[in-house]
């Protein structure tokens, strides 16, 4: 066993959620890499929620690394219809695998979070600094305090018992493994399967919710995944240089946003829908701005490296090759 927990080919890791969006990506990032050891559960196999299950699984395996992706996650609907499930849910999968890890020794892990952590109205683009400065978005605030809950296990666990235990705070994602449910995807395959479907039907318009005003940041998985991986590599002292006990989490994004107009506008380009976009302003916009302040990031020597305009290429090309022909319309 790798002792310092440092993230090397011989390396035992168990990356829990490796089925959903982020989760599958890390593995694609980790097997291009040549990590070989890698251990991965589905839900029916290892349920994160039942504290004794997840006691068990860490008491008879042997790992050096765990890299904590699963979540419930949803778009604003669920968030709304479901708030109960996603504030215990995430809360249970978090301090189950945290205190279970912690128990059998291991030293290095990873938390995955979201950029929802931050207050309604935070200063743009967010730093680190802005956790617990403000009132959360009320609509995904359940999902967010449990994430904040888990940078705070984390960062305690690091305090009381010198564990290692980093966390990543992404911008919005999109990309390969992303929801194209009709109702509750988030905006990118949302407008995707929307304008497909549009020119499927040559339909001479495809409605856009909001004014288009709002401005978002869109990261494509690959690049998280890749920043995974840098931030598990980096050594002890470099890390920790950069952050501190009491905020150690790092925000990973492309540093720049643009408008859901201009988003819109490229997805259609990607698509092939020559019909015209219609701006509905009586639906709800949401946070005016969302950016990240991706500066710390950027210190340690990580940027993204997938342009949107290709991402969404590739997301959408996904698409046609696995979604489309399952989704019931």
């Amino acid at each position: 066993m790798n002792m310092h927990g440092m993230l090397g080919p011989e390396s035992r890791i168990f990356v829990a959620g490796h089925q959903g969006m982020v989760g599958s990506a890390i593995v694609r990032k980790l097997k291009h890499l040549g990590y070989d050891h890698l251990c991965l559960k589905t839900r029916s196999e290892l349920d994160l929620i039942s504290q004794a299950q997840v006691q068990d699984f860490f008491q008879q395996e042997s790992f050096d690394i765990v890299i904590l992706a699963a979540a419930k996650v949803g778009g604003i609907q669920a968030n709304n219809n479901y708030p109960a499930e996603f504030i215990y849910d995430n809360l249970m999968i978090q301090c189950n695998v945290i205190e279970a890890a912690y128990s059998a020794g291991i030293n290095r892990l990873l938390f995955l979070g979201s950029s929802c952590i931050y207050p309604k109205f935070a200063e743009q683009p967010m730093a680190e600094s802005a956790l617990l400065t403000g009132v959360l978005e009320p609509t995904n605030e359940p999902y967010a305090l449990a994430k904040i809950s888990g940078i705070k296990l984390c960062e305690s666990y690091n305090r009381q018992y010198g564990t290692n235990y980093r966390c990543l705070m992404p911008t919005n994602l999109y990309g390969v493994g992303d929801n194209f449910h009709a109702t509750n995807s988030h905006v990118v395959p949302g407008l995707m399967r929307r304008f497909h479907e549009a020119k499927l039907a040559n339909a001479s318009q495809a409605k856009v919710w909001g004014s288009g005003k709002a401005r978002r940041e869109f990261l494509y998985v690959d690049d998280l995944a890749s920043a995974s991986v840098f931030v598990l590599q980096l050594p002890d002292d470099v890390y920790n240089t950069h952050v501190n006990p009491r905020q150690s989490h790092l925000n990973v994004g492309v540093g720049q946003d643009i408008t859901i107009f201009e988003l819109a506008k490229l997805i259609q380009q990607v698509v092939g829908f020559e019909g015209e976009l219609v701006f509905d302003p009586s639906k709800f916009d949401g946070t005016p701005r969302k950016l990240l302040d991706v500066s710390v990031l950027t210190q340690l020597g990580w940027q993204a490296n997938v342009e949107l305009q290709r991402g969404l290429e590739l997301t959408y090309q996904w698409f046609l090759e696995n979604q489309y022909q399952g989704l019931r319309l």
